[in-house]
């Protein structure tokens, strides 16, 4: 089963770059949007193992949808990029439960790092889901 990301930045250049990266440098599938809300929607739909979002976006910004991400799967990884970084949205964004937090302009080694990171500690609490599940049958 191939990786999905979902992308959201209000910035279409940002998105073609990002899609292009990820085509490019990963087996992973991206599917990209230029609206928080439709975003929204897409996660709604799920399947998707992580989701980048910009921080400062029309309609709904980075954090509120990560909030509202959160609200309906707990374990997607969001990451946060944004080109207005301060200490106080950074530290807003993974209060509330962000990832990681990515300030533009970025190396693509930095967003792919991250992104197999967040991969990789999604397969973690799956797997770490099923053990618990085993062994509540073996004790019960």
């Amino acid at each position: 089963m191939t990786e999905k990301i979902l992308a959201v930045d209000d910035e279409p250049d940002m998105l073609k770059l990002l899609s292009m990266i990820i085509k490019d440098k990963t087996p992973y599938e991206i599917v990209t949007t230029n609206n928080p809300l439709e975003a929204l929607e897409l996660a709604k739909q799920g399947g998707f193992d992580v989701v980048v979002a910009d921080l400062k976006m029309p309609g709904l910004d980075g954090v509120e949808l990560l909030e509202a991400i959160r609200g309906i799967n707990e374990d997607t990884p969001v990451i946060i990029i944004t080109a207005y970084s301060s200490a106080e949205s950074a530290t807003e964004a993974m209060q509330k439960g962000a990832f990681d937090f990515i300030t533009k302009p970025f190396r693509k080694e930095q967003i792919l790092y991250t992104i197999d990171r967040a991969l990789k500690w999604v397969k973690l609490q799956n797997e770490n889901r099923m053990l618990k599940e085993r062994f509540k049958k073996v004790e019960g």
